[in-house]
């Protein structure tokens, strides 16, 4: 009997062993992948863009229109969908230069790290540099400026993101055709303490003052061979054929970004769609092209719990995929679109304790302006009354900027509300030093300023809206996708299997 226990283990045993041979030597798709290489590849990343961002701008829009439920977007037109994990080498909850790593260069590394090792010793190959080597003409786009975590890790290698002025020198060095969006953010040398001002990676406060300027990097790029377009009509003058251009948007926001889409003006600012879609017209050629497009502010305006400002983003984002479909229709045959997110940012939630199972979306088109916007007239208005302050002229400005006090809107306030938003009011007016995780009304108002994040938050809680966080969460990212070898992003996969996936799939250009 005990001989027989014996045996009986040991064929069990060998049994596990060979099912675990087998489920090891079988062959995974991206193995067997053989298809022809898409001739135009397009890789757009929603910066902070969890499936709630794209789902509340789906309700959004849904109630606008008097829909129960929702308007799809564009980007969720697209047929092949899963979703991936995001976490860092270092930490579970990323940051956007090690998800940006991991997105473009399928590899793990350290948070704050651009396209480097764990150890930020040794570069790692992009898929952008890959595709620049088989011939495809490459494209960088952005609605941050473009030497931000997300862009930069597709094109340069260095230890940490707020080396701005070294990253700006790695573009100019990659020799990719099209750059365009925001500006350079530290062009002639990086602050020594740079790092302190966190909140200036999001393009809020002042940066740092520089103590010893360096060559300017736009010259440099210049004596490189590119050129710089800075205006509206330079811009609409882009043309087939141009080439080592650097389009720079003729206006620009806080960080060297784009304005936010809710504060854009018609005729006077370039969209992300605009820039994708001079983009297509500038890198078109035989040889096909590679473009990665980002929308980085969704992530901005999610770190501030400003729902409108998000779902307006997210909207401009949507309008950018929409030119690569139209493109696509013409090219079903040659063309692939990839649309991700590198990490889920602010913990939104369809749903908010106070207001149980209702949801009231269209509140959200009241807001007129964004949070960074509000912020500076706050900022102006405590300049010009630094001691004789009127809570009643506070309560005027969040009237007509985000409709709250507005009975007529539906936006009246509870006792509770006013109180929180005279409170708030008073912090902003009285409180001098920059708030951090260890102060006693982060929780209450994160790093921002507190009578505009209060604001933003009442305005999403009558929508329905809520947020756990001021800070990136570790929720598993959806991918989206159609075109020439799309099959391979369906599933639960890691954020690394995207650029291997893509690499694989031009592999044999």
């Amino acid at each position: 009997m005990v001989h027989f226990k014996i045996q009986l283990k040991q064929i069990l045993a060998i049994v596990f062993l060979l099912t675990s041979l087998s489920s090891i030597a079988q062959p995974s798709e991206r193995d067997t992948y053989k298809e022809e290489a898409p001739k135009y590849i397009f890789y757009f990343i929603g910066d902070g863009m969890g499936l709630s961002h794209t789902n509340a701008a789906e309700a959004y829009l849904g109630t606008l229109e008097g829909l129960s439920g929702i308007k799809r977007l564009q980007l969720s037109s697209l047929p092949n969908q899963g979703f991936y994990t995001t976490y860092a080498l270092d930490r579970f909850i990323t940051d956007s230069a090690a998800a940006g790593t991991a997105l473009a260069t399928g590899e793990k590394t350290t948070v704050n790290t651009i396209s480097m090792d764990g150890d930020r010793l040794v570069p790692l190959k992009t898929i952008a540099e890959m595709a620049k080597e088989k011939g495809y003409k490459v494209g960088i786009v952005s609605s941050v400026s473009i030497d931000h975590a997300t862009p930069a890790t597709f094109y340069a290698h260095q230890p940490t993101r707020n080396m701005y002025y070294n990253i700006s020198l790695d573009l100019s060095k990659s020799g990719f055709n099209y750059f365009a969006g925001g500006g350079f953010k530290h062009p002639e040398g990086d602050a020594k303490t740079s790092e302190k001002n966190s909140l200036s990676n999001f393009g809020m406060g002042a940066d740092d003052e520089i103590e010893e300027k360096e060559t300017n990097s736009m010259k440099i790029a210049e004596q490189r061979g590119y050129t710089f377009v800075t205006t509206l009509n330079d811009f609409e003058k882009l043309k087939k054929g141009d080439d080592k251009i650097i389009a720079i948007a003729p206006k620009l926001g806080g960080g060297s970004a784009l304005p936010y889409s809710i504060d854009q003006e018609n005729g006077a600012d370039i969209s992300l769609a605009d820039f994708t879609a001079k983009g297509i017209d500038i890198l078109d050629n035989p040889n096909g092209f590679f473009m990665m497009v980002e929308g980085g502010k969704i992530d901005w305006a999610s770190h501030a719990n400003d729902a409108a400002t998000v779902i307006k983003e997210v909207l401009q984002f949507d309008n950018a995929v929409a030119k690569a479909i139209e493109f696509y229709k013409q090219h079903p045959s040659e063309t692939l679109i990839l649309v991700a997110g590198d990490h889920e940012t602010g913990g939104l939630a369809m749903g908010f304790s106070g207001s149980h199972y209702d949801s009231s979306f269209g509140l959200l088109q009241y807001q007129n302006i964004s949070y960074e916007a509000f912020s500076d007239k706050i900022a102006r208005y405590k300049e010009k009354h630094p001691k004789n302050y009127d809570i009643a002229d506070g309560l005027e400005m969040v009237k007509a900027h985000f409709g709250l006090g507005d009975a007529s809107k539906e936006l009246q306030l509870s006792p509770f509300e006013m109180q929180q938003l005279k409170d708030a009011f008073v912090k902003s007016m009285t409180y001098e030093a920059k708030m951090t995780k260890n102060d006693q009304f982060y929780l209450l108002y994160g790093s921002y300023d507190p009578f505009t994040v209060t604001a933003c938050h009442i305005l999403s809680q009558k929508a329905g809206i809520g947020w756990t966080s001021y800070s990136h969460t570790a929720s598993p990212i959806p991918v989206r996708s159609i075109g020439v070898g799309a099959q391979l992003f369906t599933g639960y996969f890691d954020n690394t299997d995207l650029p291997k996936n893509l690499m694989k799939i031009i592999e044999n250009k």
